[in-house]
């Protein structure tokens, strides 16, 4: 198995990267090559003077870098000497089996969408991230790949997601539920009415209705479907409430002796849903529909983050994510053909 990580891509690059690299190959590097596809001067470099071991990687000279700045088509159709055009051109070409990396979020997925491209019935790949709920962590997508999607779309994010649940996640029957905003199957906008029948009519998923964005952190379901915009906001309301939470239980603790004491009782509680909250200890969000794996790690990634993002990558080859999905969506068409032909006779 051989995994494509942009050494070049994210806040913290190239140390970061090299740092999660290394673990990675330590941890779980069995029957795994990883190839780094960066400068290659400043790579060798940056490991030489921070002591880190390139043992197991191969390192790849690529001169052009991918900044936050750039226009996401500009630089997937025109900076094909970077480290993300390219490790998804490689990916493409079968050099590599799955594509990591902290850059651009916009020009990975542009890039995904037209070098990698997506499996039959999708058009456009959902950025898909793995969510920490109350009961247990569910995957939200899309998480702002897509602004705008029409019902068909959220209809096969459905399938997608139910797919990674089982895959990835290990969930044997995942539970599918919509956002919106009641749980009666005639709330929300006309696109969101139409998704609802088409995922109560789907074979291939258990949908268990809408979800109110009150309950979405509960975790009593494994997979929650929503446009690009709505999961955006999902997602930075969650970090920022999370966040603000933590801070408050802190200024509490910290009030007096007799609250700091309380608080060594706790400390392990404590330290045990900052772990849980740590987007770090998931590593990625996976771009599901594209036709090879392709994980986008967080931006400010650290060295946990990347080397996670390579165990999630590692897990979507040895599951043949994208060829599970591939099937299931196809099996989904051939349902709706059906339905169809019944309709018209």
């Amino acid at each position: 198995m051989k995994i494509l990580v942009d050494a070049m891509g994210g806040d913290n690059a190239p140390l970061c990267v090299l740092q999660g690299a290394a673990d990675a190959v330590r941890e779980f590097g069995d029957g795994m090559e990883l190839v780094l596809l960066g400068q290659a001067d400043v790579i060798e470099k940056t490991a030489k003077e921070n002591n880190i071991s390139l043992d197991g990687m191969e390192v790849i000279d690529c001169r052009e870098v991918v900044s936050m700045h750039d226009d996401p088509v500009k630089a997937a159709r025109h900076k094909t000497d970077s480290s993300l055009v390219r490790g998804l051109t490689m990916l493409k070409n079968g050099e590599g089996d799955a594509f990591v990396s902290a850059g651009s979020t916009g020009a990975l997925h542009v890039g995904a969408s037209l070098i990698v491209r997506t499996v039959k019935g999708v058009k456009r790949p959902a950025l898909a991230t793995p969510m920490p709920g109350l009961a247990q962590n569910y995957l939200l997508l899309d998480c702002g790949a897509n602004v705008e999607c029409r019902a068909t779309t959220l209809n096969a994010f459905a399938v997608m997601g139910s797919v990674y649940a089982k895959k990835v996640m290990g969930r044997p029957d995942p539970a599918v539920a919509l956002v919106n905003n009641g749980a009666e199957d005639t709330k929300g906008t006309p696109i969101y009415r139409e998704a609802h029948g088409l995922m109560r009519e789907n074979p291939v998923i258990r949908f268990v209705g809408n979800i109110e964005p009150r309950d979405i952190p509960a975790g009593n379901v494994d997979v929650v479907v929503c446009d690009g915009f709505v999961g955006n906001v999902v997602l930075k309301l969650t970090e920022g409430v999370a966040k603000s939470l933590l801070g408050m239980l802190k200024d509490v603790f910290m009030h007096s002796i007799v609250t700091k004491l309380c608080y060594l009782g706790v400390k392990g509680g404590l330290k045990g849903i900052k772990h849980k909250m740590d987007s770090e200890e998931v590593g990625g969000a996976p771009l599901l529909g594209t036709a090879k794996p392709v994980i986008k790690a967080h931006g400010s990634s650290k060295a946990k983050g990347i080397k996670n993002a390579i165990r999630q990558a590692r897990i979507c080859v040895e599951e043949d994510l994208c060829g599970t999905m591939s099937a299931a969506l196809a099996e989904l068409e051939t349902a709706d053909t059906t339905m169809k032909k019944g309709v018209e006779a």
